[in-house]
């Protein structure tokens, strides 16, 4: 399989580059070309009026089309896999809820045992948010299951991964947490810190340990006081971590959001979902671990009288054009947070979230107004609008 794409505009990661060729070789990005050489007779795709970008990589998500990565099924860990083109993701990190012990080693198990199975989207990775949080900003997480992080357990549910977790969610005030911080660094695990009450030294002190990421910034954490900076307040003065953010309108207002890409620079912002098994269906009744949830006017939220948000029916590439509608991003800087920012905070930007030589060649195809018309990978259309 050898072809050269023609399109409008590509997406590159340091610039747009306008009505040229890009080479795909069996799977994989090759040259780019602003003009056809004449002794070159390959296939031409012609993306006329459309641009290409890279695959969107989400590194937060719990589930799709009515499955979740805790219900602990490998069919549904694949359905969701062959789904996710739909919203431009070709790369993810099957995100874990708070569970018992042997759920979440039995969820890293199934999940690394379905990893390679899958023609759709990639997992490159499993990320555990939890349990080690905190019960004051527990979110929809459960806090029977919250303790101090253990570094045997983690090993254990590591080993079950057979390696496969590449990133891991805390509270900082937990006890123990800075040693488990910097052995989990060792290893080459991406610390995040969220579902926290911590104080502004105590999130200082994790980030300067090596925790990175900042899960779903202002969700599920202390805010910004003027006495008190607390967790938002470390994150927006630690240029060393990134800010996750939710930009579906309900977890974050569009302002806020501004606020963050001011603070952090689209350098150190990312796109995620936190979407769950509610997104891509319609309004109704679900549950998000052992919690009934409802979906209802584009949010899902607790049905135990809270009202509190739970999980997102967010698709990455509607958070695109969110931030892009909005007026708060350009178009590639709106990209390389939902593709580029995001894989470089996971630790799995070596195989995906750029359009560059000797990549895979996982890219989607946008039209004028941005939205998605086709998603490829490994060379190869998995996703056409219209279509099944």
């Amino acid at each position: 399989m050898h072809y050269l794409i023609y399109a409008d505009r590509f997406f590159f990661e340091k610039e747009i580059a306008e009505k040229g060729y890009l080479e795909i070789i069996d799977g994989f990005i090759g040259d780019y070309y602003e003009s056809l050489p004449a002794d070159m007779n390959l296939e031409i795709r012609d993306f006329s009026d459309f641009s290409i970008a890279p695959g969107l990589v989400d590194t937060h998500i719990h589930g799709f089309m009515g499955h979740d990565f805790m219900d602990l099924d490998g069919a549904g860990i694949l359905e969701i896999c062959k789904k996710l083109p739909s919203t431009g993701v070709t790369s993810f990190l099957p995100t874990s809820l708070t569970d018992s012990i042997d759920n979440i080693e039995t969820a890293c198990r199934v999940i690394s045992e379905n990893a390679n199975s899958s023609t759709g989207a990639k997992i490159q990775g499993i990320y555990l948010e939890g349990p080690f949080f905190t019960e004051k900003y527990k979110g929809a997480q459960n806090p029977k299951y919250f303790s101090d992080p253990d570094l045997t357990i983690f090993n254990q549910w590591q080993s079950a991964a057979n390696g496969l977790i590449k990133k891991i969610a805390i509270a900082p005030e937990r006890e123990g947490a800075i040693e488990f911080i910097k052995a989990l660094n060792k290893q080459g695990i991406v610390v995040a810190l969220g579902h926290s009450d911590a104080s502004y030294a105590q999130a200082v002190d994790a980030v300067e340990a090596g925790a990175g990421v900042f899960v779903h910034l202002f969700n599920g954490m202390n805010g910004l006081h003027h006495r008190n900076p607390g967790m938002v307040g470390a994150c927006f003065n630690r240029d060393d971590s990134v800010a996750e953010l939710i930009c579906d309108g309900h977890h974050v207002h569009p302002g806020a959001v501004e606020v963050v890409i001011r603070a952090k620079t689209t350098n150190r912002v990312a796109l995620i979902t936190d979407s769950m098994r509610a997104a891509g269906m319609p309004d109704g009744e679900y549950n998000l671990g052992e919690f009934p949830v409802i979906l209802e006017d584009g949010a899902v939220r607790l049905t135990d009288g809270t009202n509190n948000l739970a999980g997102s029916c967010l698709k990455l590439i509607d958070a695109v054009n969110n931030v892009i509608d909005w007026g708060i991003a350009p178009q590639q800087e709106a990209i390389k947070m939902a593709t580029l920012i995001p894989a470089e905070s996971s630790g799995i930007a070596d195989v995906c979230g750029r359009i560059s030589k000797g990549y895979p060649a996982d890219f989607i195809v946008l039209d004028r107004t941005m939205k998605l018309y086709e998603t490829y990978i490994d060379g190869i259309c998995v996703f056409q609008t219209n279509s099944d």
